[in-house]
């Protein structure tokens, strides 16, 4: 892509572009997933006070937003695992980018950012293809453990990667 991207850590000042940003890729990844319904109740403000405590987190979260032509288009974070029984210590929480930058590199910027080469783990859902593609030429495969997550108040089936 010919033009200037950065990648650079989630600033609190961040918070308002994020939920914009946020509310428009789970429009864009969600919306065979979940109802038409639960989707208008997502809201740019909301995402945007959600942030306003990520960007706040302490030093063990590596959280960073792609910016192209000073706008964010994208954002990643990862941090220690919240699951009992993890099977690595760090966990990829989120990748989001805006659908027009998808296959342009930024996605893999933004992954190389919050997760270098070490070990992890993410849940993904199991009916986003694209995604497991992405995990898997970056090392990660599926360990076969799946749970229920409820996303907008409706269930969906994700599956784990681990590398």
């Amino acid at each position: 892509m010919s033009t200037n991207v950065v990648v650079r850590p989630v600033r609190t000042t961040d918070a308002e572009a994020l939920g914009r940003v946020h509310a428009a890729c789970w429009h864009e990844t969600y919306d065979q997933l979940v109802s038409k319904a639960a989707l208008e109740n997502l809201s740019p403000r909301r995402m945007a006070e959600l942030w306003n405590h990520w960007a706040s987190l302490g030093d063990e979260y590596n959280q960073f937003a792609a910016l192209v032509e000073g706008e964010i288009v994208g954002f990643v974070g990862s941090g220690p695992a919240r699951d009992e029984d993890a099977p690595r210590e760090r966990e990829l929480y989120y990748i989001y980018l805006l659908q027009q930058y998808q296959g342009t590199g930024i996605g893999q910027q933004l992954f190389d950012a919050a997760c270098g080469d070490r070990p992890g783990y993410l849940w993904v859902p199991k009916q986003n293809a694209r995604a497991h593609s992405f995990y898997r030429r970056n090392g990660m495969v599926a360990d076969g453990a799946e749970r229920m997550e409820t996303l907008l108040g409706e269930e969906i089936c994700e599956v784990r990667f681990v590398r």
